[in-house]
């Protein structure tokens, strides 16, 4: 076989290790077929001799990666498929190709440094981290990401995201380093590889978390997309609400003491919604409401949350301020106004304009919570940015966007895991769900299944003490990585000075 064609067989391997990859996330929950794509991505990547092929290697396994777990992404163009459907495939393969980037330059500068797996386990680690921060970043579909049901998912209270991908990156290294050939070593390395598949196969039980005296509504209309903004169904859908909303207790004896409804859950704009908010106000029997709702502040719109008292008046309002690009606004359309392109402008009406940053929102007897719309709970540094430590977390989502499996269910991994990084309870509404209470472990203790409407009234956990990662961070985890970084460039510069046999050149 010529070398041109094995070129194209590991290359096509690695795709197809990055799409066996990718069943470690939801909805498929298998960890072990993620390390299974990885340890083979990095034995590929050990048989590539050149820095140019480890960089193929790298963007044939993420682009496999990304191009099934992000299937999702053609659900936004299907709502009007007439119009929009034949923009789907480039929108999926370029928005693949390009975060393959990051680990493409990850693998080829690995390769650079050393032929030793090690360093790969640092520049993957950046390259994630940079995927989260550029561009404003998308950290979705992480490797920490597929750890939430088992044990080593609880190390995002300790070391965050970023530090739990390091580690599991870590933990298919061990998978494909070579045993040393005395017997003991070989015993050792093969009690580590066990290690890594019972930590990946054995589910995470712990005690049921301890819950406060409160109690929350969670209102799930169901509401289509492509129904959502229906002039023949809008009222359906709000009339839907109401009736969930004024419903007797499903706890016996314990009204909730507050009551959420979703992401833009009603259609009418804050300024002209009085009306709506009287009515939602007396469903709720002076309960205190937190909705989802778009706002207008001149020629600038906001896609915001507010918090209604007994007589229908708007207590306290949240404004999201980190948006969806190219779904919300477009960047730097602010920007273009000084060459006089006025069209992409927020600021001026097109598109949504981003609020100041996170807030909490006071919730009486429930204590200070912190409001995070939709896309917000992907950004573990967006939590980690609240002025002071909450009660609990608040998630207003409209996922009905994200198409009826794949994407819902990542977006709620996401939530469960900033519940594990802070120590603290979320309660999660979703429009098309899944709208769940979640524990401090990342457990749901009740939810409304996906794609059905309904509501539930579910007690309120109670919070943990601070966790390190909700006190330090990414400090601990950007200090490893700098000195795993370091090294490998030390490594390389070693490898410049001596040639293979020792003597200095």
């Amino acid at each position: 076989m010529s070398p041109q064609a094995v070129a194209w067989l590991r290359f096509a391997a690695a795709v197809g290790a990055g799409a066996v990859a990718a069943f470690g996330q939801a909805p498929y929950d298998q960890p072990l077929l993620l390390l299974l794509g990885l340890v083979v991505a990095i034995t590929l990547f050990q048989h590539s001799a050149r820095p140019w092929q480890a960089v193929a290697i790298g963007w044939g396994f993420a682009f496999g990666y990304f191009l099934h777990g992000l299937m999702w992404l053609v659900s936004p163009f299907m709502v009007d498929p007439e119009r929009y459907a034949w923009m789907a495939p480039f929108a999926l393969v370029g928005m693949c190709g390009g975060l393959a980037l990051f680990w493409a330059a990850a693998f080829g500068l690995s390769r650079w440094v050393s032929d030793r797996i090690w360093p790969l386990i640092f520049f993957l680690s950046a390259a994630e981290i940079l995927r989260g921060y550029l561009f404003s970043g998308f950290p979705w579909g992480m490797f920490s990401q597929s750890l939430i049901d088992v044990w080593p998912g609880q190390g995002l209270a300790y070391v965050g995201p970023y530090g739990m991908t390091m580690t599991f990156t870590a933990g298919a290294a061990v998978f494909t380093r070579p045993p040393h050939p005395v017997f003991t070593n070989r015993f050792a390395a093969l009690l580590a590889r066990l290690a890594v598949v019972v930590a990946l196969t054995v589910p995470f039980a712990a005690a049921p978390s301890a819950v406060t005296e409160h109690s929350v509504r969670l209102i799930q209309p169901n509401a289509a997309q492509k129904d959502k903004w229906d002039p023949l169904k809008i009222s359906d859908f709000y009339e839907r609400q109401l009736a969930y909303t004024s419903a007797p207790p499903l706890i016996e004896g314990a009204a909730p003491d507050l009551i959420l409804w979703a992401e833009t859950a009603i259609p009418w704009p804050l300024d002209l919604a009085g009306g709506a908010l009287s009515q939602i106000s007396f469903a709720a029997g002076g309960t205190p409401v937190f909705l989802g709702i778009q706002r207008r502040g001149g020629m600038q719109y906001y896609n915001s949350s507010v918090l209604v008292g007994s007589s229908g008046d708007v207590l306290q309002t949240y404004d999201k301020h980190h948006l969806v690009p190219f779904g919300e606004y477009i960047p730097f359309g602010n920007f273009m106004t000084h060459f006089g392109i006025r069209s992409f402008a927020a600021q001026l009406g097109n598109g949504y304009s981003s609020g100041i940053g996170p807030a909490l929102v006071d919730m009486g007897a429930l204590g200070m919570a912190l409001p995070l719309i939709c896309y917000e709970a992907v950004f573990a540094r967006d939590v980690n940015a609240a002025p002071e430590r909450p009660a609990f977390l608040m998630q207003l989502t409209n996922d009905a966007w994200f198409g009826k499996g794949q994407g819902p269910l990542q977006h709620l991994a996401q939530a469960r895991m900033r519940a594990i990084e802070q120590g603290l309870p979320m309660a999660r509404v979703a429009n098309t769900g899944v709208s769940a209470m979640i524990d401090p472990k990342g457990r749901l203790t009740d939810s409304i299944a996906l794609n059905t409407a309904g509501f539930l009234d579910a007690a309120l956990p109670e919070a943990l003490a601070p966790t390190p990662y909700s006190r330090f961070g990414e400090l601990p985890f950007l200090a490893v990585l700098l000195i795993g970084l370091v090294s490998a460039l030390l490594l390389r510069r070693r490898k410049l000075t001596f040639d293979p046999r020792g003597s200095q050149r």
